[in-house]
């Protein structure tokens, strides 16, 4: 097959901009792919757009990430924050506001690689008008989130999975984050093998690489001679933050002495409202019933700039989700060289090498939990094995190599299969 030499990418993040601050309610690892891969792309002279939907009225029209990145904020729906399943009505005003924008530019492209299941449906109605392949990547499953859900109102909509599912059916190539999404892809959608290429997420290694600890804990503010244990990531149930203070709560039962002088900080989601959500009330509310007022920090959403400060601040990067697609925020701790204890699963099952970068933990078993963080908090020459072995292992997952791959996949699809 003719290798096709890629010029033009369109990419599509309908719901979330990968201009928006990381830690919200629809902010996260998705958004950090989709802008540092364009960055990547456009290092190498390969001109990108990213679509997103405008959701404030003072979002500029472009926004120009450097010079051949753009971000393209498109009218659809009112512009302000609106769930998932409130978008996809939205989604053909989506499509047509996009097609205007690029008729009037006259552009063409070479590829469209789009991010969850709203993108992928506007993807098969730009396939359909400009004749280019589209490869899908989902970041996440509806399916595997319903599966782990601990009640009705965290089920997915009906139309995400049968979305899904249909994406699958007509897209040039999917593109599974790890070994465990591609079997999921099979198993629970009947996805074809053929189609899948498992290509990891990437990190930027000059934004997050090791920094003295000591230096870290001043600039944010931790004292010297206390030790840190850090989450990051949105707030919602799925995450397992309330496995974090309970396993918090059991060490300092039966280990005061070695707690006496350690805070948790949980970066993520809003502090700022007047009314925090339904999950943020009850992280707030388990703290107060553990008293651990004096040992929890909520410190809402964080700038990716000042992350490495908290990564290379702390003594382990703590991620008990029930469900991880990769875990974004693992590889960036462990480039700047923080163990990452986690829960086995998707992603962080392949990510975490237990006992070498890291340590993996099952789910929802806090007193599992404490015992690591025992562990990495006692065992100091321990600690600096893990930290050396993250760091070597997170080089691996550079941009530029991801980037590679991605492009080589981009180059060999046919244009006949469209």
């Amino acid at each position: 097959m003719n290798h096709h030499p890629i010029r033009r990418i369109v990419m599509l993040s309908v719901h979330t901009s990968p201009l928006a601050t990381l830690g919200g309610k629809k902010t996260g690892g998705m958004n950090v792919y989709v802008r540092d891969l364009a960055c990547e792309f456009g290092r190498r002279g390969i001109h990108v757009d990213i679509f997103t939907r405008r959701s404030h009225p003072d979002q500029p029209s472009v926004v120009m990430m450097s010079d051949t990145v753009r971000v393209i904020h498109v009218a659809a729906g009112p512009p302000s924050d609106l769930g998932t399943s409130q978008v996809y009505p939205y989604l053909p005003q989506f499509v047509e506001n996009v097609l205007n924008f690029v008729a009037e530019q006259s552009m063409v492209y070479d590829v469209i690689y789009s991010h969850y299941w709203l993108s992928g449906w506007v993807a098969h109605e730009l396939r359909a008008r400009w004749q280019v392949p589209v490869v899908q990547m989902f970041h996440t499953l509806g399916r595997m989130k319903n599966r782990i859900a601990s009640d009705p109102g965290q089920q997915e909509a009906k139309i995400r999975i049968f979305t899904e599912t249909d994406i699958m059916s007509w897209a040039d190539r999917l593109i599974a984050a790890t070994p465990a999404e591609l079997a999921q892809m099979l198993w629970l959608y009947r996805a074809d093998r053929r189609k899948i290429e498992v290509i990891p997420p990437g990190v930027n290694l000059h934004r997050f690489r090791a920094l003295p600890q000591a230096g870290a804990r001043a600039r944010i503010g931790v004292l010297p001679d206390h030790q840190m244990l850090l989450f990051v990531g949105r707030i919602e149930p799925l995450k397992g933050v309330d496995n974090i203070l309970r396993a918090v709560a059991l060490l300092r039962a039966s280990d005061p002495v070695l707690l006496e002088d350690v805070c948790v900080c949980v970066i993520g989601g809003s502090i700022d409202d007047d009314t925090p959500d339904a999950e943020m009330q009850r992280l707030f509310a388990l703290r107060d019933e553990l008293d651990l007022g004096d040992r929890v920090n909520f410190l809402g959403a964080r700038d990716q700039d000042v992350l490495i400060y908290y990564y290379s601040a702390a003594e382990a990067l703590i991620m008990p989700s029930d469900y991880e697609s990769f875990g974004m925020v693992a590889l960036e701790a462990m480039a700047c060289g923080t163990p990452v204890i986690a829960s086995e699963v998707g992603g962080l099952a392949y990510l975490i090498q237990d006992g070498v970068t890291g340590f993996h933990v099952p789910t929802r078993e806090p007193a599992a939990l404490a015992e690591r963080i025992r562990l990495i908090l006692a065992e100091s020459e321990l600690r600096a094995e893990i930290s050396r072995a993250a760091r070597q292992t997170a080089e691996d997952y550079a941009w530029p190599r991801i980037a590679d791959r991605l492009l080589n996949v981009f180059e060999n699809l046919s244009l006949t299969a469209v």
